[in-house]
């Protein structure tokens, strides 16, 4: 293999000849080799860096402290970076320790290497233009990491919430196919009361959207950035008012809303906006296991069980029980749902673990979100179009186990008694017999009456209340 021979503070160190990255990326290559995910796994965090590197260039343009030509060069590489050119040369573990310098040093790297060669001159040549002095200039890895990791997760989130909204479409229009499906309610794993499986499917509908909304206030958080505070966030190393210019350009280049943190002393070492991201991950994962329990049950048996809907059959279900076929997609979701709770833990003792000016753990933070989103937006794809579409309600078994039910007893408290129904609920639960022989039986309700009290439109919403008593 041919090689350049490249130079840092521990000496020299051969490069390959062809490779955009330099000797400080090779040795966190070499130092890191834990997930085996390199940061060219998150296209949105090379964007993201680019980004920053890019607003970086022409804000030091302006000020006079880089080159025209120089900053052109810079702005042409991540240019190239932002449109998903290079991004193989991003081969840095993203868990490495150093508070995210072996990522930003990997991006300083192949951006001047790319930048070099835009000026006619050879890999590795720095000095006509430096990963340090130019790419780097103004910043530290404490303020240009953290700001492209806002940046990057935000992008995630865009590529991940249209991929939710169409899973709650989709259960919403399922609500409306199952509206009038008459089944049982129940708490406890008990009978309840009646509703229709429609009004089970909106209900799931409407929890995943309420963490839309959520989500979008989440990355409104990350938009306060602590650019131009470089090591702690004294800015040291800045131009006055090097901060305002250079985040006006980034929110610019990433139309997101960009913004000055307050304070960028407390916000280089904070890391409140993450672990607040992180939570709204959990909420919406405890959701959708939760769901994909409830279809599981729904479509358990299919015989034996609950079998009030059908699962598509995606795959063969057993290796010796003949025509079996397993819920494997919710199980999928299940278990897509506990490895994003464990993120959030992961991120958790990440923000805590943080000492004095800055939080060194911020690479696992950093993967453990970007992850969380990628694995979560595959999921629920997943589970929209190889689950949810296909469902298919057994009405037969639905109406059953109403009819069969104890739990229609509660529609008809108002009319014979707390004390009448409980002893009905228990004849019928040790004789066999159904509510509405036992209330005939007795002559506590006409037959008419009874019907039109245990119509479904009555059962499952509010009733018109009646004048007199």
């Amino acid at each position: 293999m041919n090689t350049r021979s490249e130079y840092d503070l521990l000496g020299n160190l051969d490069v390959p000849a062809d490779a955009y990255y330099g000797i400080q990326t090779l040795r966190a290559a070499q130092n890191f080799s834990i997930t085996g995910v390199p940061i060219s796994h998150f296209p949105e965090l090379i964007k993201a860096l680019a980004m920053v590197k890019a607003a970086a260039a022409r804000t030091n343009q302006e000020f006079g402290l880089l080159h025209e030509n120089k900053a052109d060069a810079i702005v042409y590489a991540c240019q190239d970076l932002i449109n998903g050119q290079y991004h193989e040369q991003f081969i840095v573990d993203v868990i490495q320790g150093g508070a995210g310098t072996s990522t930003n040093m990997n991006a300083n790297e192949v951006i001047a290497n790319i930048a070099l060669t835009k000026l006619g001159h050879g890999l590795g040549e720095y000095q006509f233009l430096h990963p340090n002095d130019d790419v780097n200039r103004s910043q530290s890895t404490n303020d240009a990491y953290p700001t492209a990791a806002c940046l990057g997760i935000q992008f995630a989130a865009d590529n991940f919430v249209p991929a939710l909204a169409s899973l709650k479409n989709t259960l919403e229009d399922k609500g409306k196919e199952f509206s009038h499906v008459l089944k049982m309610g129940r708490t406890q794993l008990q009978d309840a009361v009646p509703m229709t499986l429609g009004q089970e499917f909106d209900a799931f509908a409407v929890t995943l959207g309420e963490d839309i909304d959520r989500i979008k206030e989440a990355c409104a958080l990350l938009c306060e950035v602590n650019l131009g505070g470089t090591a702690i966030g004294t800015g040291i190393n800045t131009p006055e008012g090097y901060s305002k210019k250079a985040i006006e350009k980034l929110a610019i280049i990433s139309k997101k809303p960009l913004v000055p943190a307050s304070n960028l002393v407390e916000a280089t070492s904070d890391m409140g906006a993450f672990v607040f991201f992180s939570g709204i991950l959990k909420r919406l994962a405890i959701k959708l296991s939760k769901m994909s329990n409830d279809l599981r049950l729904l479509s358990s048996g299919p015989r034996t069980g609950f079998g009030e809907i059908k699962l598509p059959e995606m795959q063969p279900g057993s290796s010796i029980m003949p025509g079996k076929v397993n819920p494997v997609i919710p199980e999928a979701m299940n278990q897509t749902a506990y490895q994003v709770m464990a993120s959030d833990l992961a991120v958790t003792l990440a923000a805590e673990a943080g000492q004095l000016q800055l939080n060194a753990m911020e690479p696992m933070i950093i993967y453990n979100l970007l992850n969380s989103l990628k694995m979560l937006k595959q999921a629920c794809e997943m589970l929209e179009n190889k689950c949810i579409r296909g469902i298919q309600a057994n009405q037969d078994a639905c109406l059953a186990h109403v009819e069969n039910s104890i739990g229609i007893i509660t529609a008809l408290v108002p009319h014979i008694g707390y004390a009448n129904a409980s002893r009905i609920a228990r004849q019928a639960l040790l004789s066999g017999l159904t509510v509405k022989s036992l209330i005939l039986e007795e002559s506590l309700l006409t037959e008419d009456e009874l019907n039109e009290l245990l119509k479904p439109e009555n059962m499952i919403a509010p009733t018109r209340a009646k004048s007199g008593s």
